[in-house]
């Protein structure tokens, strides 16, 4: 991913925050000689520093991704950025964005139990807490047929590259009209956008 100095995201922990948060993300890989990308939920799990996740089994995808260098990004908010907010007309219009790109070997998990855990720690992220349901209490022999068609996998990281554009190659007055601009707004994307500004801004 390109990334200027000015966007470069390294605090490891905001990193992690933003994979938990947006953790519906863009799986790419190469099936049949062709980039293919397929779109799901994927957890992370710091101690293994790996990805789990799993593929419908029609997806082939799966048939041939094992032991690839496979590519998940995780698209956090994003905005346009109008020149008009600015103090200046000399100026063009840009998009504001954070986006997380990880890099690593694709391993298909076989392991009954490990395709259970991670189904269940899909189910616990999601579920709200007061939600009555859960994958435990489902009958053992459905969960079984169920996990037939599909593919579970986890993904050793070996790289991440984390980018937060958020103005912060324009002054500090200008990032301000940004911000203020952002938050009249009803979007939920650019109020986020205006919140981590702000937050850029406190450091």
């Amino acid at each position: 991913m390109y990334i200027p100095k000015h966007f470069k995201l390294d605090d490891e922990e905001m990193i992690y925050d933003f994979i938990e948060k947006y953790s519906f993300a863009t799986l790419f890989s190469q099936h049949n000689g062709e980039p293919y990308a397929t779109h799901l939920p994927l957890t992370l799990n710091k101690d293994e520093y790996a990805l789990y996740g799993h593929f419908a089994r029609a997806n082939e995808q799966w048939k041939d991704v094992e032991g690839q260098q496979v590519l998940a990004v995780f698209q956090g908010p994003h905005c346009y950025i109008s020149p008009s907010w600015y103090e200046t007309m000399k100026a063009v219009p840009t998009w504001n964005y954070v986006s997380i790109h990880i890099y690593g070997k694709m391993e298909i998990v076989e392991d009954p139990k490990v395709i259970f855990d991670s189904l269940n720690d899909l189910v616990k992220k999601y579920e709200s807490t007061d939600s009555p349901y859960n994958l435990s209490n489902v009958d053992s022999s459905y969960i079984e047929g169920m996990s037939k068609g599909i593919v579970a996998f986890r993904i050793k990281i070996s790289k991440i590259e984390a980018k937060a554009k958020l103005s912060q190659n324009h002054p500090v007055d200008r990032q301000e009209l940004i911000i203020k601009q952002l938050e009249h707004t009803s979007q939920q994307d650019n109020i986020q956008v205006a919140s981590l500004m702000k937050n850029n801004l406190q450091k």
